[in-house]
C-alpha cells in the first residue's frame, strides 16, 4: 500500500506523542494535527487495514514495525530540514511548515546522500 502525505503525517505523530503523552488515542492525534476527529477515525482506519498501525481495546494507538520505519524515516526528514532551515535564517515556524512539506516530496535516497554531504561538511 503506497501511503500518501497526510499517512505519514499521521504515522509521524503517533511516532512523537508518547513523548508527551502516556498513551495516544485519535482524540489526541487530531489535536496534535489540529484536524478533525473524523478525519483521524478515517485515517486510523487505512493505516490499519495497511498494516501501518494497530488499536488496542482502550483505543489506543501503536505503529507496526512497518508504521514506524515509515514514520522514524518521515521525522528524520523533518528535523533535519527543519534545523538546516531555521540554520539558514528561516524563522522557525516557516521552517517547520516547509519542512513538513519538503519531508514527503524528496526520494529517501537523495536524502540520505543529501543528509550524509551536509554531515561530511560540517566535520
Amino acid at each position: 500500500m503506497k501511503l500518501h502525505a497526510s499517512g505519514e503525517d499521521y504515522l509521524e505523530a503517533v511516532l512523537v506523542l508518547p513523548k508527551k503523552l502516556s498513551i495516544v488515542r485519535s482524540v489526541d492525534v487530531a489535536r496534535h494535527m489540529e484536524v478533525t476527529k473524523p478525519s483521524v477515525c478515517h485515517a486510523v482506519a487505512t493505516l490499519k487495514v495497511g498494516g501501518f498501525l494497530t488499536m488496542d481495546e482502550d483505543f489506543s494507538l501503536h505503529l507496526t514495525d512497518l508504521g514506524r520505519e515509515i514514520a522514524e524515516q518521515t521525522y528524520e526528514k523533518h528535523r533535519f530540514f527543519t534545523d538546516l532551515l531555521t540554520e539558514a535564517g528561516v524563522d522557525p515556524v516557516t521552517a517547520e511548515k516547509d519542512a513538513c512539506r519538503m519531508e514527503h516530496v524528496i526520494s529517501q535516497e537523495s536524502f540520505e546522500r543529501l543528509r550524509d554531504a551536509y554531515k561530511t561538511k560540517n566535520e
